[in-house]
Order: C-alpha cells, then sequence, then structure tokens
C-alpha cells in the first residue's frame, strides 16, 4: 500500500490495536507527534483515550492544535479523537480544535443504561460517505466513552443508547467515528481500508 499513515502520538492513547489493525491492510503507520511528518502524510489518524483537556493540552503543547484543522489530506478522528475535531467539550477546560461545530457532552446515566456506554452497538447510517462503503445498516461496533455528540449536518451514521448520538461524522477531509473502528472486528476493518483508499 503506497499511502504514508501517520497516527498522532497523543500520548495516553492505546495505539498498538490500532496500529496492528492498519498493518493487516498492508499499512505500517508511524506514531509521530512531529509536525512535519504529519503534514507529508498522506493520511492522518487522530486517536484519544482519556479526557478531552488533557489530550488538547498535549496537542497545544506540541502545537498540533493550530496544525490538525490546517490539514487537508484525509484525517480521521477516533473515539475521543473524533471529539476533539469538534469545538468544544463538557469534559474539562472545554476547547477542542474547532473543525467541527457543536459540543461533546456527558451522556446522563440511568438504570440499565451505565456511563460509560461500553461494548458493541448497531451503526446505522444516516448519509453518505465514502467511510461507510460496504458496510452493512446496522452493523455493529465497540464503543467506549461517556461523552457524545447530538446529531448534526456532519453525522453519516448514528447509534441508539438512550437517544440518537453520533457514530460517525464527514466534514470536508475530516472524519471521525466514535466507535473504535480496530475493535469492531470487520466491520472496523472496512472502515479502515475505506478511509486508507481516501484520494
Amino acid at each position: 500500500m503506497s499511502a504514508r499513515v501517520v497516527i498522532i502520538d497523543n500520548g495516553g492513547a492505546n495505539t498498538a490495536s490500532l496500529r496492528f489493525a492498519l498493518e493487516r491492510l498492508g499499512a505500517f503507520p508511524a506514531l509521530t507527534s512531529d509536525a512535519n511528518t504529519i503534514r507529508a502524510a498522506t493520511h492522518v489518524i487522530l486517536p484519544g483515550v482519556g479526557a478531552a483537556s488533557d489530550s488538547m493540552s498535549r496537542l497545544r503543547t506540541r502545537g498540533l492544535d493550530t496544525l490538525i484543522p490546517q490539514l487537508t489530506q484525509p484525517v480521521l478522528g477516533i473515539c475521543l479523537g473524533m471529539q476533539l475535531l469538534y469545538q468544544a467539550s463538557e469534559e474539562g477546560d472545554g476547547g477542542c480544535l474547532g473543525v467541527i461545530p457543536g459540543t461533546a457532552r456527558r451522556m446522563r446515566s440511568v438504570p440499565g443504561r451505565p456511563v460509560p456506554h461500553m461494548g458493541w452497538n448497531q451503526v446505522r447510517h444516516a448519509g453518505n460517505t465514502p467511510l461507510l462503503a460496504e458496510v452493512e445498516d446496522g452493523a455493529h461496533a465497540y464503543f467506549v466513552h461517556s461523552y457524545s455528540l447530538a446529531v448534526g449536518d456532519e453525522t453519516v451514521a448514528t447509534t441508539e443508547y438512550g437517544g440518537d448520538f453520533y457514530a460517525v461524522v464527514a466534514h470536508r477531509n475530516f472524519f471521525g467515528t466514535q466507535f473504535h473502528p480496530e475493535r469492531s472486528a470487520s466491520t472496523g476493518a472496512r472502515i479502515l481500508r475505506n478511509f486508507l483508499e481516501l484520494g
């Protein structure tokens, strides 16, 4: 595969399973926080595990908070990495990358529906995007998160957990999955392959 893929090293994120998933598809990503390496990549992935405020602090320290919104190649945010593409989060100091309008809000826990939302859930198509090519409507993916965003103009797939929230978004060259494709079996592998095939 000719794609030069980079995974942004933002600390705290468990990137091993993501790297293995990409390697199974013939891509051998570099894990880096170097701005020049990221800028030169054909495809950029922003993973995330943990708190939004901590992740944004690390991005700011490395100057990546200004670089990422300027990228023109395909960019994929995963889980927290997807939420960071938005304007803000209720978690911590709130300010995020501002690529997509909206604010991530804490999900409400009720009996029988605990937070974090953890486990397999269905992904329902809600728009057109090459990221979901050959992904069946209603396919299952693996989620682990406590914050979510309401369905908006950029939403191309939704998931229901006490109400619909976005599961996949697409905005210009920026894409995001609230679930972890690297942990989502054949569905996730198809999505990662589709991302790598974006030109």
